[in-house]
């Protein structure tokens, strides 16, 4: 007995050394997500069921099933309970400061832009008004799950300053272009404002500026060419409309360049020496298959906008054929008075009912598809695919987590469907950043709401006055 009891006793303690020491050796890390269905969206497709995502500092050190468990002692776990976690969106396209302006002429105005859109921007636009509304705006992009956003507007260092705070990312454009505006009073004053908004922001974590020359037919090739110089020596990323319109030949024939009409627009850009991978093209519809071929020669980014352009009627982009082409498309909003909502949940939906009723082909965008242009897509249309976009070891831990258990997001057979289709920028409840929590059961955890509401609500107020003497 004597014998036996020293050798339990012996077991026990050895045991308890063992645990111990396990215990210890357990990695320290700041965030670790648990029980979430992953969709990594890599280049295998990996989907984790029971997944486990681990963070420390900015970056994914770890990812795969529940046994990871063991290995990692986190600071902060959330359980996701079952719920979707995916990499965050990016909005490839908008002017967000135009939120203060959401709602205004929408009765059928046929001149929209001139009663409404520029008497706007020439009355209210300040500084403090860019400001006050891009926080605004962030804050819908964090809590929808966008965690990236390109922008391009005036005053965008103000721009910056609350997309920071907020604490989403953001490739911003200064605003190049022909005509005076708010932060130029000369023509093509905003190539200079840029300059110095690059050299302050550059090396940001969460802040990417860039230079934005407005359009083919508001920019002549001389200032084209020097934004897209000044983008190659700062090495920043150059944001520009293209092939917006079916006019926009002629305009670009009349107010730039007579010699435009007898190209077609990207033609047009190759033939100036204007086209290079630095370059994000927001809309891009007019054009045909040899410019397509042209666009991916050269690299170029392109932002799909689907609901902004069908509701405009502007046009519908052969989207699908980029994207089968392996071009570097993903998906944007356009600015609060264009498409209204800022979430890419809808225009997931958009992308594929567009291709699908202009094609007659309802095969046109799978699911799968539609949230590789929502994260991968927007990630190679920056040449960002090594940092974000994908859920991956070394990459930024820009993360979503989305409810499965809503009404709207049950049964949650395809998760890819569920996302595609079914939920709503509300099922968002987790929207992570750098690795840091912005958003926590569907609360932002960055900006005092109140505080801010202080600022935003006198400030609408006086949008509204203003806008009553435009009806």
């Amino acid at each position: 007995m004597k014998i036996n009891t020293c050798i339990i006793i012996s077991f026990l303690l050895f045991t308890t050394t063992c645990l111990s020491q396990v215990k210890t050796t357990a990695k320290h890390v700041d965030l670790m997500i648990v029980n979430a269905q992953i969709l990594t969206m890599n280049k295998d497709k990996k989907v984790y069921d029971n997944g486990v995502i681990v963070i420390k500092g900015n970056k994914i050190i770890a990812i795969g099933n529940n046994t990871l468990t063991s290995s990692y002692k986190a600071k902060k776990t959330i359980d996701a309970d079952g719920d979707i976690a995916m990499p965050g969106m990016i909005n490839l396209h908008n002017h967000i400061p135009m939120i203060a302006f959401r709602g205004l002429g929408e009765n059928g105005e046929k001149d929209r832009l001139f009663k409404f859109f520029f008497p706007l921007e020439k009355k209210m636009l300040s500084r403090n008004l860019i400001r006050i509304a891009s926080r605004q705006a962030a804050m819908e992009l964090a809590l929808s799950g966008v965690t990236m956003v390109a922008d391009m507007y005036y005053h965008e260092d103000e721009v910056a300053k609350s997309v920071a705070q907020v604490g989403i990312r953001g490739v911003l454009g200064e605003t190049v272009m022909q005509f005076p505006v708010v932060d130029a009073p000369k023509p093509y004053g905003g190539f200079d404002y840029a300059k110095k908004y690059i050299a302050e922001w550059k090396n940001h974590p969460l802040i990417t500026p860039a230079i934005a020359p407005h359009a083919t037919y508001t920019v002549t090739p001389e200032w084209l060419l020097k934004s897209k110089s000044l983008a190659e020596k700062e090495d920043v990323p150059m944001l520009v409309h293209i092939a917006e319109s079916a006019g926009e030949k002629q305009l670009i024939s009349e107010r730039i360049n007579p010699i435009a009409k007898d190209k077609s627009i990207i033609q047009y850009l190759e033939d100036m020496g204007f086209l290079s991978d630095k370059l994000l093209a927001a809309h891009v519809i007019y054009l045909d298959k040899n410019d397509m071929k042209i666009l991916k020669k050269y690299g170029v980014g392109i932002s799909h906008n689907p609901k902004a352009n069908l509701r405009a009627a502007t046009g519908i982009s052969p989207a699908w054929e980029m994207y089968k082409m392996k071009l570097d498309i993903g998906l944007g909003t356009d600015g609060p008075m264009s498409s209204n909502q800022m979430d890419i949940f809808n225009v997931m939906s958009y992308a594929a009912s567009a291709a699908r009723t202009t094609s007659k082909d309802g095969t046109r965008f799978t699911p799968y598809e539609l949230v590789d242009m929502a994260t991968m897509g927007g990630a190679r249309a920056l040449d960002m695919e090594d940092e974000i976009g994908s859920l991956e070891v070394g990459k930024k831990a820009d993360i979503i987590i989305v409810d499965t258990d809503a009404v709207n997001t049950q049964p949650n057979y395809d998760p890819y469907a569920t996302i595609a289709f079914a939920a709503y920028p509300q099922n968002v409840t987790h929207t992570i950043v750098d690795g840091k929590v912005i958003v926590e059961n569907g609360e932002l955890t960055t900006i005092d709401i109140q505080e801010h509401n202080k600022q935003w609500i006198p400030l609408t107020q006086k949008v509204a006055e203003f806008a009553k003497t435009l009806e």
